[in-house]
């Protein structure tokens, strides 16, 4: 498998403290910044595209994956969660804004033969 993409994406949730609800708006955010063309050029199939997430918020246990692997449209998705992210604090109000960031990698397997490499443009 080769990794074809990698987009990266930030989320938050300003006023409910939800880590999951951060992390899939970081998900979109990602997912709107790219776009799969190679497939449909070079006609692969989205069937054989492993897509790997990775998510950093402060909380990691208070994401849920499954709803994470719900927002990807395509491919197998895997999801794993980290330590990262941002929490801010409000400590007049009591409350947290929770800001997720989201690393997207797409894998397919393709046949490095099938492919003509050139040197860029000078």
């Amino acid at each position: 498998m080769k990794r074809i993409i990698l987009e990266m994406g930030t989320g938050n949730d300003l006023y409910g403290e939800d880590y999951t609800k951060a992390a899939c708006r970081a998900v979109d955010d990602a997912l709107h910044h790219s776009s799969l063309i190679l497939f449909r050029s070079m006609g692969f199939d989205y069937a054989n595209m492993d897509v790997r997430v990775t998510i950093a918020v402060q909380e990691p246990k208070m994401v849920d994956i499954s709803a994470v692997a719900a927002k990807l449209p395509r491919g197998n998705p895997t999801v794993q969660v980290v330590k990262g992210g941002l929490d801010m604090v409000d400590d007049v109000h009591d409350t947290r804004s929770v800001i997720a960031t989201a690393a997207i990698e797409a894998y397919l397997d393709i046949d490095e033969t099938q492919w003509v490499s050139r040197p860029p443009r000078g």
